[in-house]
C-alpha cells in the first residue's frame, strides 16, 4: 500500500497551500491550520526528516531559524517539538511549534505530570 504524501513536504515543494511567515533556502515557517493562539508558527525543514533525533544537523538548522524568528517576535514563547505518537507527534516530519504566550492566556501545555 503506498504511503500517504507528507503534508509538510507538499507545502515545502509548493504543491500545497500555506500561509508563509518566512522562508529560507532550507526551512519554511508557516501558520498552522489550527493555531492555538495568534502568532503560533510552525518551523519546518524542507528536507523530510521524521523527527528531531533523525538527522541532528537538520534539527539544529531548524532550531537556528526558529531562534531567529523568536528574536524578531520578542515576546514570551514556548518552543515545542515531539518525537513519536506517544509524545503527541501527529505529523511525522520534523516541525517546531513557536507558541507566543501572555499572562492569563489560559493555554495549558499539552502535558502534565499527573502527580500531586
Amino acid at each position: 500500500m503506498p504511503e500517504e504524501p507528507c503534508p509538510f513536504c507538499e507545502i515545502a515543494a509548493g504543491r500545497a497551500p500555506a500561509t508563509v511567515v518566512h522562508e529560507w533556502s532550507d526551512v519554511i515557517a508557516i501558520v498552522p491550520l489550527r493555531p492555538v493562539v495568534d502568532g503560533h508558527t510552525l518551523v519546518i525543514p524542507k528536507r523530510h526528516v521524521r523527527d528531531f533525533a533523525s538527522v541532528p544537523e537538520v534539527s539544529a538548522d531548524a532550531m537556528l531559524h526558529a531562534a531567529q524568528l523568536m528574536r524578531r517576535m520578542d515576546r514570551p514563547m514556548n518552543l515545542i517539538t515531539s518525537r513519536g505518537r506517544e509524545a503527541t507527534q501527529s505529523v511525522f516530519h520534523l516541525h517546531l511549534h513557536l507558541v507566543p504566550r501572555a499572562a492569563g492566556d489560559g493555554l495549558a501545555l499539552p502535558w502534565h505530570s499527573g502527580r500531586p
